[in-house]
């Protein structure tokens, strides 16, 4: 199977690919201290807060961290040097999207949530950004609107923050107008909205309740997606903001044919309540809409992937990811199995360069 680093079909070598989906592991709150005002340290170490771990990645979970790129201590890989080794130079990317997990989204306090926040992408600035020109970042967004625009401001000016960070299983739909704020801040910079799995966990993940395993919670995580989807287009976003682009990271791609489908036929029938949804939902979704292609929830054989593909009809939609340090391919398979090798140029270097436009300000990307 290619790889960056290998050799593409006809013996060409695929050059400046760009990885959309690296997790820079917070080694604890502690780590986040120097980064808050005084009031902020005060309060964490008054309160014994020293660590926040979302159940969405149970830090023990063998899919969480790859078993071979687990540090000694057993945890997740906390330094840039780490990312280098695993990921950027093993697979000659040319540019690295970090997208930070650390669950600021779980305090129900505002305030805490955006101090959180700013702490982390200041962390993720000075400690990753600063060590790597090939890297860039995702500006993790706080709970609250007000705030999250806000720190969108903050973080615009510094070009390697390509885009917003938030979670599919939110307080509110996505699409509410109550976060047109936050798509306005971000369609003005230029910045795309990356929604990852996950959960803030004030609603169950499945709509008839509380799962009693994580298999369940982690498997209905498309649930979650489905639903960010339905809700920025009914609510009519992408006709408010046209330059916004949508980046699902982590969401799988199986789900979505079947989805579009759905969603198009159903809104042929009852178009007539929400107007400004003027052409079919599946058009609108694969001009907005990107995938990134780690996990890949397909079966590993080629006529099934060109199926999908072909269901999927675009070959604009997908970027590639290995998900570091998520475990959802050994080895170096970093290429989903039975995608066709004429389309790789486009999903490692093309798709992500037309997505992300200020990874083609020049520099290492």
């Amino acid at each position: 199977m290619t790889s960056p680093g290998q050799r593409a079909g006809g013996g060409t070598v695929i050059q400046g690919v760009i990885d959309c989906d690296l997790h820079p592991h917070v080694p604890g709150v502690a780590a986040l201290l120097p980064y808050m005002d005084d009031y902020w340290r005060h309060t964490l170490v008054e309160r014994g807060i020293q660590v926040l771990e979302s159940a969405s990645y149970p830090p023990n979970a063998p899919s969480t961290v790859r078993a071979d790129w687990r540090g000694a201590n057993g945890q997740a890989p906390a330094t840039v040097d780490r990312v280098q080794a695993q990921a950027l130079d093993r697979w000659g990317a040319a540019a690295g999207i970090l997208n930070p997990l650390f669950p600021v989204q779980l305090p129900f306090s505002r305030d805490m949530s955006a101090a959180m926040a700013r702490a982390v992408n200041d962390w993720v600035r000075a400690e990753w950004l600063e060590k790597d020109a090939r890297l860039r970042a995702a500006i993790l967004l706080p709970n609250g609107v007000e705030e999250a625009v806000a720190e969108i401001e903050r973080l615009a000016p510094d070009h390697r923050f390509v885009q917003g960070l938030v979670l599919c299983m939110g307080e509110i739909p996505l699409g509410r107008r109550e976060w047109w704020p936050v798509h306005a801040a971000l369609e003005k910079h230029g910045l795309p909205l990356a929604i990852h799995a996950g959960s803030a966990w004030r609603h169950p993940p499945t709509s008839v309740g509380w799962p009693s395993w994580y298999v369940e919670e982690y498997a209905s995580n498309s649930l979650g997606f489905q639903a960010s989807l339905a809700s920025l287009l009914t609510e009519g976003v992408f006709g408010k903001f046209p330059n916004l682009k949508v980046v699902l990271a982590e969401s799988g791609v199986s789900w979505l044919p079947s989805f579009l489908w759905r969603l198009t036929k159903s809104w042929k029938g009852v178009r007539f309540e929400i107007p400004w949804v003027d052409r079919p939902p599946a058009e609108i979704i694969r001009d907005h809409v990107r995938l990134t292609v780690r996990p890949f929830d397909a079966p590993e054989d080629a006529d099934t992937v060109s199926r999908l593909l072909d269901h999927l009809r675009s070959d604009e939609m997908l970027l590639w990811a290995t998900d570091w340090p998520h475990a959802h391919f050994e080895e170096d398979a970093t290429v989903p199995p039975g995608l066709p090798e004429g389309l790789l140029p486009k999903i490692m270097v093309d798709n992500p360069r037309a997505t992300y436009a200020r990874l083609r300000e020049g520099g290492s990307a």
